[in-house]
């Protein structure tokens, strides 16, 4: 079975919503992305942590299968962030960001994770995702995320990651950023001559879709009568696609396509509940059931 390497932010989340407010619960990209992934791979996890990071949640990785032979604690405290949400639920708004230890972090990948098949970039400094790209030998496909910050601040290091990965994974303000154009497709077809084989552009409640050198494909989000977080939906959605792939062994156009209704089913979870607690819940059965609901809504 191939392996999934994940390198990104293990953090503690204070998130506010029109309806409700959770102070300190476990979030980052890495916590949503691993516990989609581990659904159908084996998952190699790389981050930091700070001594303030509770070790039942630490055991929550490894009750989940997960290998956190790659989590680094250090002295000092955690990745927090706080955020706020409006009614809509579709752009968060940062209050605050402590990056604590992640702060200065250089990860290092374990000689065991070397080999890993599948490899995801979460959102860090892309010089830092370029630094984690020299580590690992011949991975079947790397995807990678990004922000605006990045985009504004990291130019020329973002445009080198840019070229040595697979996939790219963004929303529609930051496709936009990233190619200074408004229009999607446009922006779409500039990224895939950098060099990325596909680009996902998450649309939140309207769906994610696939962009690639000679066609597109859009699926639709999963209908949820309640959103409660929709914090770590992106990271959740890239966990079940690279999943698909790793499941699979393969990277094909056909399988991103498929690939991509696994992520959207994913994000469904973790946007259920707060923090990573849907995803955790979530099974490889529950996410097919949901598969053949959302195909039953595309179907003529």
């Amino acid at each position: 079975m191939p392996h999934i390497l994940v390198v990104g932010s293990l953090a503690y989340d204070d998130v506010q919503t029109p309806f409700e407010r959770r102070r300190d619960v476990l979030g980052g990209a890495a916590s949503y992305f691993s516990l989609a992934a581990r659904l159908y791979a084996p998952v190699r996890l790389v981050g930091v942590i700070g001594d303030d990071f509770r070790d039942d949640d630490v055991e929550r990785f490894r009750t989940a299968g997960i290998d956190i032979s790659g989590i680094e604690r250090r002295s000092g405290r955690s990745f927090r962030w706080l955020g706020r949400y409006d009614y809509d639920f579709a752009t968060a708004e940062t209050i605050n960001t402590d990056l604590g230890v992640f702060g200065d972090w250089r990860p290092r990948v374990p000689e065991a994770f070397a080999d890993s098949e599948f490899v995801f970039l979460a959102n860090i400094d892309p010089e830092i995702q370029l630094e984690v790209l020299s580590q690992v030998r011949e991975p079947v496909a790397v995807a990678l995320d990004t922000m605006n910050y990045w985009i504004e601040n990291r130019r020329s290091a973002l445009d080198e990651v840019l070229r040595k990965v697979d996939v790219v994974s963004v929303n529609e303000a930051e496709v936009r950023q990233l190619a200074d154009t408004h229009n999607v497709l446009k922006a779409a077809r500039e990224i895939l001559a950098r060099g990325p084989r596909a680009v996902i552009v998450k649309r939140a409640e309207h769906g994610a879709q696939l962009f690639m050198e000679d066609r597109s494909f859009w699926a639709p989000a999963y209908p949820l009568e309640e959103v409660r977080d929709p914090t770590g939906a992106g990271d959740a959605f890239a966990g079940g696609f690279i999943g698909h792939l790793a499941r699979t062994g393969k990277a094909d156009d056909a399988t991103l396509r498929r690939a991509v209704l696994h992520g959207t089913v994913c994000a469904s979870y973790a946007v259920e509940t707060f923090s990573v607690d849907g995803m955790e819940r979530a099974t490889l059965p529950g996410v097919d059931g949901r598969i053949r609901v959302l195909e039953a809504l595309v179907a003529p």
